[in-house]
C-alpha cells in the first residue's frame, strides 16, 4: 500500500513532501483513509507507509531530540533521531525483534533540507536525487520525478511534480489512490509549513 514522495526544490530553498490515501489490507480491499500520510513534526516533514500505527506514533508520541550544536545533520539522523524512533516503537509494542534484530516499516524524513527514507533495518538513508519515494508505488513515482530531473524542467513547480508522480502511481498501482496530500516547509531563514 501507499506511495510517499519526498522533492526538494534547492533553489527556492523549500521541501516538499506528498501522500496517498489508500489502506490495503490483506485481502486486497482497499479504503479511503482521512488520516493523512504525511505531516510536520516540529522542523520535520514526514510520510509514512507500511502501517497506520507506526504513523500515528510518529505523528503523535515521537519526541525529536535536540540536535546537538555543531553535529551533522546525517550523524544526527543516525543515532539520535533513529534512537527516539527506535525507543519510541519498542515501548508502544510496534517493533518487530526476531533473531535480535528490530524490524520496523519504511517512512521519509526531510530536515533542514535533505531527504532522508529510514528502512525496515533503522538504516537512515540518503540518495544523492533531490527526490525520493517509498511505498507499493514507489518505482512508478520515482520514474516520473525521473523524467522532470533528467530534463531539467525547472518551470514546473514543484506541487505538479509531486502530483503527477502520485497520479502515475495510483494509475500502475493497485495499492495507491487519491485524494494526495502535499505539504511543504521553507528550510531557508523561515521555517514556514503550507499545505
Amino acid at each position: 500500500m501507499t506511495c510517499i514522495v519526498g522533492w526538494l526544490d534547492k533553489h527556492n530553498k523549500t521541501a516538499y513532501i506528498g501522500g496517498d490515501s489508500a489502506s490495503v489490507n490483506n485481502s486486497y480491499d482497499i479504503h479511503i483513509r482521512k488520516d493523512v500520510k504525511v505531516f510536520q513534526k516540529g522542523k520535520m516533514l514526514i510520510g509514512y507507509t507500511s502501517s497506520f500505527r507506526m504513523g500515528q506514533l510518529l505523528r503523535f508520541e515521537l519526541k525529536i531530540p535536540i540536535h546537538p550544536r555543531g553535529k551533522d545533520i546525517y550523524e544526527y539522523m543516525c543515532t539520535d533521531f533513529i534512537e527516539a524512533v527506535r525507543i519510541l516503537f519498542k515501548n508502544k509494542g510496534y517493533s518487530k525483534v526476531e533473531n535480535n534484530v528490530e524490524e520496523i516499516g519504511t517512512f521519509l524524513v526531510i530536515y533542514r533540507g535533505r531527504l532522508f527514507s529510514i528502512e525496515d533495518d533503522l538504516q537512515v538513508a540518503e540518495n544523492i536525487d533531490c527526490y525520493n519515494a517509498c511505498g507499493c508505488g514507489a518505482r512508478f513515482a520515482l520514474g516520473s520525478m525521473y523524467t522532470v530531473d533528467m530534463f531539467s524542467c525547472e518551470n514546473i513547480k514543484p506541487e505538479v511534480i509531486i502530483r503527477n508522480a502520485l497520479m502515475t502511481a495510483a494509475a500502475l498501482s493497485s495499492g495507491v489512490r487519491g485524494p494526495f496530500n502535499i505539504i511543504s516547509m521553507n528550510y531557508g531563514d523561515k521555517s514556514e509549513t503550507k499545505s
